[in-house]
């Protein structure tokens, strides 16, 4: 244990600590403030620990079979040093007192410091009283209370069946589910000193139909933060319902015309372009690299006055939900765009050294062997002023993008989106299904061209890749009006 009195460099290997390896709790205070004390004498200017255990377990039912599980453990810690705007990241699989210690040591010598000399004094760093957002709000009893996976493997095969029955001339019929709980623990040289627990679950179909030369697929998910019989209460009868409908819609429809057209886009999981051919341009990372084209806009108009955007960890159940962040700052929520005029940017602790932009809870990462980056929670085109049929009654002519699929993303916002279920519109009306849509378009370009938002906001999961690994996010917004875009087809 720490004594009162100062500890000397030659002391360390003769200290004995008994950090419990069930859970992370305040018996880590002791050895983490010891090591920060450690690097801070040996010249870094800030330091930071991040030790996780991870319980991972997927499932895949493909038609009438389960195919694959997979479980994942995992335990490790990474260690961030700072010196100056300078930073380096060191992970490790050994939370021994040793094993932590020569992560530290490796990153201060990446920056070329050393440490203190044998008789030199270990400062105490001051760490602040544990604050348990696991233990406040009861998440350490959520893991037992999940589904198992006999569990798993019964529902998804109720839902493939049901996909059999509802769908015609199918293909082949695919239902995953997935399971992550993580345990997390942060301790810096600021006094940061928080522990968390995170229970994201996902499950979702796929469904492919064809018939001679039509085809048609389309995919449908649903994703939850903090609710163990998630699974329990899917409604995959409705689920299933949903995607045979528009399978049977798309498999014979006609292929769009290319050509510039009004386009009115769905909500929920419409909210991937925003996401991608926007979101990614206010995260501090791409200010560092100089791609983005809305690095020096603060308080300047970017979009169109009807559109207002947030970025937030705090919506109930969401698939990006989160209390604190990877670098243990608390949860909230930040204003990105206000009736178009940019007010901040997605900020972590390094964005935010090397920007000038103040932190925004940000900090995330995919796990231990990742350093924390700028990262979104939820991301949404918040919920306008218009009714849904405010919005089809404006267009004459345009399309209806009712599901969104994959897509691509520039470095400076250029993106094309293909579109899994489309409609035409015509005198305000909808149509007929279309298919083979992809949108085409420059992100500052196209966020003047949202001209109208309804009131129907809602929120989708989602995933995202970039320099800190693979996140869960949320995507979002309300039926949207964009006056004109490139459409590809033939």
């Amino acid at each position: 244990m720490l004594t009162n009195t100062l500890l000397l460099s030659n002391q360390l290997p003769t200290l004995k600590y008994s950090s419990t390896t069930e859970q992370f709790d305040d018996t880590w205070e002791a050895p983490l403030a010891t090591l920060l004390g450690l690097g801070r004498a040996a010249g870094a200017d800030f330091i930071e620990f991040f030790l996780e255990r991870r319980n991972y377990i997927s499932c895949l039912a493909e038609d009438d079979a389960i195919t694959s599980i997979s479980p994942s453990l995992a335990t490790g810690a990474g260690v961030r040093v700072f010196r100056g705007k300078a930073d380096c990241y060191v992970s490790t699989n050994n939370l021994s007192f040793s094993g932590l210690k020569a992560a530290l040591e490796k990153g201060l010598s990446i920056l070329g410091l050393q440490l203190p000399a044998p008789t030199a004094f270990i400062p105490e760093i001051n760490l602040e009283l544990l604050r348990d957002y696991a233990t406040k709000r009861g998440k350490d009893g959520w893991l037992p209370l999940c589904s198992s996976i006999r569990e798993m493997g019964e529902i998804l095969l109720d839902g493939t069946a049901q996909l059999q029955k509802k769908a015609s001339h199918v293909q082949s019929r695919r239902a995953t589910y997935f399971r992550d709980w993580q345990e997390v623990l942060v301790a810096a040289s600021d006094g940061t000193f928080a522990r968390d627990i995170r229970l994201t679950q996902s499950v979702g179909f796929n469904l492919l139909c064809a018939d001679g030369a039509n085809r048609a697929s389309i995919g449908e998910r649903a994703g939850n933060t903090s609710d163990a019989n998630f699974l329990r209460t899917w409604d995959y009868q409705q689920a299933s319902e949903q995607i045979a409908e528009s399978a049977g819609k798309v498999l014979y429809a006609d292929y769009v015309e290319s050509g510039t057209y009004p386009i009115i886009m769905a909500n929920h999981f419409g909210g991937v372009i925003f996401h991608e051919a926007c979101g990614h341009l206010l995260e501090t990372t791409q200010i560092e690299r100089n791609t983005t084209p809305f690095a020096d806009k603060k308080g300047e108009k970017i979009a169109h006055e009807s559109l207002t955007a947030w970025d937030e960890g705090r919506s109930e159940n969401a698939f990006g939900t989160i209390d604190m962040d990877d670098e243990g700052m608390p949860a909230q929520r930040t204003l990105l765009i206000e009736k178009g005029v940019l007010k901040n940017f997605i900020a972590d602790r390094t964005g935010s050294v090397r920007t000038g932009h103040p932190r925004t809870g940000s900090g995330r990462r995919q796990n231990y062997t990742f350093a924390a980056a700028s990262r979104m929670r939820n991301t949404y085109i918040d919920a306008g002023e218009y009714s849904v049929d405010d919005l089809f009654a404006s267009v004459d002519k345009g399309i209806y993008c009712k599901k969104m699929g994959g897509g691509s993303v520039g470095a400076t916002g250029q993106f094309n989106f293909s579109v899994d279920e489309a409609y035409l519109i015509e005198n305000g009306k909808i149509t007929k299904p279309l298919k083979g849509a992809i949108l085409i378009g420059e992100a500052k370009e196209i966020m003047n061209k949202i001209s109208m938002c309804s009131q129907d906001l809602e929120l989708a999961p989602g995933f995202c890749g970039s320099v800190s690994g693979s996140i869960y996010t949320t995507v979002g917004q309300p039926h949207i009006k964009v006056d004109s875009i490139t459409v590809g087809g033939r």
